[in-house]
């Protein structure tokens, strides 16, 4: 588990960084901190996640999720999932998300969350249909007499549109899978959703990323509910 593997570090790992830099372990965090409560978390959930990915694996995966946290000061609560180049499948916290979470369910559904991004293939389908949305929108553009110029401008255009064409699907998605990951590592996904309560509501727009909050807690308690068998 790479858990509190120092930032530069990772990008190095993940071919975001021009030179590898040292990996030097953080301090090991206080027993009460948020910190040692993300790594206790993530040491169930990681697991876990890499069960599900085994079991639901379409094509050729890389199922060994590495789990760590960007340490930089200043950043915004996040997570992400990445892919370093060979593919290896990379978890990320930033430390402000670590303290923002109130609970240890919250920090299960989020990494389980994330961490479904990657078992059903998200990154590879978004990639794909932004790239269907580009192909679409240049040839529209060039059988309409654009100039070379405004065809890159629509192309680039169309990328964002079909990057987007999916996006709220595979947020429910992940809420989904992510929410059976923290049941089966032992954590309440129910509880962990508040987390949503306290996150802006996106609302029902076309183009936004993400669904309502109200959706994707839905979502979570129909998961919940088949089960427990109600």
């Amino acid at each position: 588990m790479s858990v509190f593997r120092p930032f530069a570090a990772l990008l190095s790992l993940l071919g975001l960084a021009a030179c590898a830099s040292p990996v030097e372990p953080l301090p090991t965090p206080r027993p009460d901190s948020a910190e040692a409560r993300f790594v206790a978390v993530a040491a169930r959930i990681e697991p876990v996640a890499e069960a599900f990915c085994r079991e639901l694996r379409r094509g050729p995966k890389n199922c060994d999720i590495q789990i760590a946290v960007d340490d930089r000061p200043g950043q915004a609560p996040n997570a992400f999932q990445t892919l370093d180049g060979r593919g290896r499948p990379y978890v990320v916290f930033t430390l402000s998300l670590i303290k923002m979470a109130r609970n240890a369910d919250e920090l299960a559904f989020v990494m389980g969350h994330e961490s479904a991004h990657h078992i059903a293939g998200h990154i590879p389908r978004r990639l794909e249909s932004a790239q269907a949305g580009a192909m679409l929108a240049g040839v529209l553009a060039a059988q309409g007499g654009w100039t070379p110029e405004e065809i890159l401008q629509a192309q680039a255009i169309g990328a964002d549109i079909g990057a987007m064409r999916y996006a709220q699907e595979f947020e429910l998605e992940a809420d989904a899978l992510g929410s059976a990951i923290a049941l089966r590592a032992g954590y309440d996904p129910i509880i962990g959703a508040r987390f949503f309560d306290r996150l802006p509501d996106p609302g029902q727009g076309f183009l936004n990323s993400h669904p309502p909050n109200a959706r994707r807690k839905a979502v979570v308690a129909e998961v919940v509910a088949r089960a427990s068998g109600s």
